[in-house]
């Protein structure tokens, strides 16, 4: 590791630059203070609102829309690195963030610029400001935090400008501030439970929400799905008149071989099969988002005037692009290894079918001597659910809290993981930095080819991930 080289003087850019990281951590307090993430208020109204007194932003640029249960984020990764790799300028909105707030509104393949996430907040705050005005009037809430950053996100794409915009929803679909924008594309990732105090108790219910971005003038890709989410997806599709083709019937994955530092696969696409496709993340169900994505960048391209491709038809991509597109793929927190001896992998895996996929990656693609889980669960979560998927492949676990002030508290956690996993298998222990050092040492008893891998929600993942 290079030495640090020592400050310079300071030039106006530097205090610039100082000032606009100053206030962008003063807006940032100012979006928490609104209605957090999962304290939904469901309804369009309030995003509607202001995008309208914004001009539509959201119509200014060509979009793929994708919700689901799982994958979502990394599905988005793979379709914005295959579009911009093709030529486009690119947006792309994801959530949560682990660090960064800007990490979640992506242009370029890279998260917005301090100045840009400014410019894009000052256009639109006297909008959310009206908004807001009319709503105390009203005795109704303001805009939310997640309401907002879908707007600031629309007006920075707009603004760039982009050619496409890759927009995961939040939650659910119908309801969901992003659903403001009409996909050209829509993707829906497998469909599980999760979030079933907003969406419903059983996978009809959640399927149903989530098939709310299915609109007319659309295509759609889905990936493997339940039977009863099958008929829910097809009858949205047939109400709104377009296509929907789903995995393991029109594409799919061909192939898959582990490799160092990720796997190798072959996608049978739309258009054509993809061969040697080497892909950095590791899980089969990597492999299947990889396939989602090729299906949707194919029935995308199908559809701009501008391609020399049948706009009847699915495109063909060129297979040396797909392999650098999925080479340059990064999904931060997703199987991530962030340290060494022993190896410490962060995974975000926060609901049982997350959790189901992160067990079969570590049985499938990892052979440790032991296998140590740090966990550390939300308190509305399932954590019987994720603990029953991860008991097969952990041996020992340690459970804590990240700072989140939903986590569960860590005595219960302990309890919990002493019926499923049993008491001799479980260690609690209260602060994250002090757990990570305890799974860490249990790792290394067992001598080389051990691991620890941090999960059970995103606030673990990504705190474990800057401590490391």
């Amino acid at each position: 590791m290079s030495p640090r080289r020592p400050p310079g003087p300071a030039t106006p850019g530097d205090d610039a630059a100082d000032r606009d990281r100053a206030r962008l951590r003063l807006i940032e307090r100012d979006i928490l203070a609104r209605a957090p993430e999962h304290q939904l208020l469901p309804t369009l109204d309030r995003i509607r609102a202001v995008t309208e007194l914004l001009g539509s932003p959201q119509r200014d640029f060509a979009a793929i829309h994708v919700t689901g249960t799982n994958g979502k984020t990394s599905t988005v990764r793979m379709i914005e690195s295959l579009l911009r790799h093709l030529g486009l300028t690119t947006g792309r909105f994801t959530s949560p963030h682990l660090h960064d707030i800007r990490e979640r509104i992506g242009i370029r393949g890279a998260p917005i610029e301090v100045g840009a996430f400014l410019a894009a907040y000052d256009e639109i705050l006297p909008a959310v400001a009206m908004v807001d005005e009319g709503a105390a009037v009203h005795g109704r809430p303001r805009v939310t935090y997640f309401e907002l950053l879908v707007a600031l996100a629309y007006a920075a794409f707009a603004d760039a400008p982009v050619d496409v915009a890759v927009i995961e929803v939040g939650m659910g679909g119908s309801w969901d501030a992003t659903n403001v924008v009409d996909g050209q594309v829509c993707v829906i990732t497998p469909i599980g439970l999760d979030h079933q105090n907003y969406l419903g108790d059983t996978l009809t219910e959640i399927a149903t929400e989530k098939a709310g971005i299915l609109k007319a003038g659309a295509r759609s890709v889905s990936g493997v799905q339940d039977i009863d989410v099958v008929e829910v997806l097809l009858d949205r599709a047939e109400q709104v008149g377009h296509r929907l083709v789903f995995e393991g019937h029109e594409f799919g994955v061909l192939t898959r071989q582990d490799a160092v530092g990720g796997q190798v696969v072959t996608l049978r696409g739309l258009g054509g099969d993809y061969s040697d496709v080497f892909l950095p993340l590791h899980g089969a169900h990597q492999g299947h988002n990889a396939a989602v994505a090729v299906a949707a960048v194919e029935l995308f391209l199908a559809g701009d005037a501008e391609r020399p491709q049948d706009p009847g038809g699915p495109a063909r991509l060129d297979p040396d692009v797909v392999r650098a597109a999925f080479a340059a793929v990064p999904s931060p927190g997703r199987l991530e290894a962030v340290r060494r001896s022993p190896t410490v992998f962060v995974d975000a895996a926060h609901n049982p079918s997350g959790a189901r996929a992160l067990a079969a990656a570590l049985a499938d693609s990892f052979a440790f001597t032991r296998t140590v889980g740090l966990l550390g669960i939300l308190a509305d979560k399932d954590a019987r659910g994720i603990m029953e998927a991860l008991e097969p492949v952990l041996d020992l676990v340690v459970v804590s809290a990240s700072s989140s002030p939903r986590s569960m508290p860590v005595r219960r956690m302990a309890g919990l993981a002493s019926e499923v996993f049993g008491a001799d298998r479980v260690r609690a222990v209260e602060l994250l930095p002090d757990a990570i050092e305890v799974a860490a040492a249990l790792a290394d008893e067992a001598g080389p080819g051990s691991a620890v891998v941090a999960t059970g929600s995103i606030t673990t993942a990504a705190e474990v991930r800057l401590l490391l």
